[in-house]
């Protein structure tokens, strides 16, 4: 079958159309990796991978985190299944993973086992491209800053009134301070952004979410920004180092379910 490649939008997301012999025998890989990296989102819709080929592709593309079970990690929010479950009720707020971490993961690819009738979608927003379109001398102020990224923050908004024993367990995870501009090997430059970045190093605290806020907005407005409306069977692969997601609430009861597989991270934070 040919390999057919449509972009989505003119700044984010291009659409897949292939066969999984292609995929698995891993003679797309390199072209595949240059084009993650280019479009931020990839979408292969209705590939209908089982749990085993998702795991087989995955790994034509990079070694796999261990996660889950033998590196596939089951998304939703039924805590029967996934112990973290609370914790992911967070990723309605825009956010990267591992906000925590050197080196974050270089990449994920979701498959979705079931959608939910309400809610569920997933948005991207490419990172690389917000700071593109920045005026020159923004960058440069910009390029200056660090920002303290803590789990609290990815939590608190999604938890009001949180009782002092989940509050107790957000501050067991360390912060972690990262620049606001990741300058990548590549010589390109993103914006590290998202729920976990709580406030500016050596700013006023009102003022620096002031800056952090209105960031955001610059990088998720539509022109950044891809919207996937699931099908049972569709294969999305999300560049982590150059884009945001979050997914549309959804009911917790709902049975949506995502399988993920993800790819180790291969260069630190600078």
């Amino acid at each position: 079958m040919a390999f057919i490649t449509s972009n989505l939008s003119p700044r984010i997301g291009t659409r897949i159309e292939t066969d999984h012999a292609t995929l698995l025998s891993g003679e797309k890989s390199a072209g595949i990796r240059e084009l993650l990296e280019l479009r931020g989102v990839l979408i292969f819709p209705v590939i209908n991978f089982t749990d085993e080929e998702q795991m087989q592709f995955s790994r034509t593309l990079g070694a796999l985190v261990d996660q889950g079970e033998k590196g596939l990690y089951k998304v939703t929010l039924d805590a029967k299944i996934t112990p973290t479950a609370e914790y992911l009720r967070g990723t309605v707020l825009w956010h990267f993973d591992g906000f925590s971490d050197d080196v974050p993961a270089r990449a994920s690819i979701l498959t979705a086992r079931k959608t939910s009738p309400i809610g569920g979608q997933t948005e991207f927003a490419n990172t690389y491209a917000a700071y593109d379109d920045l005026p020159e001398e923004r960058k440069q102020a910009l390029s200056k800053l660090r920002v303290v990224h803590t789990m609290a923050a990815t939590q608190r908004d999604v938890f009001h009134n949180a009782p002092a024993e989940m509050q107790q367990r957000w501050a067991s995870f360390p912060p972690k301070v990262q620049p606001l501009v990741w300058t990548h090997r590549s010589g390109r430059k993103s914006l590290l952004l998202g729920s976990s970045a709580d406030w500016i190093e050596g700013m006023d605290k009102a003022e620096g979410r002031a800056l952090l806020d209105e960031l955001l907005a610059w990088t998720t407005q539509p022109k950044f920004v891809y919207r996937h409306e699931w099908q049972v069977g569709d294969m999305v692969i999300w560049d982590n180092c150059g884009t945001m997601h979050r997914v549309e609430a959804y009911p917790s009861d709902s049975g949506r379910m995502m399988h993920r597989t993800t790819l180790v991270g291969e260069e630190p934070i600078a």
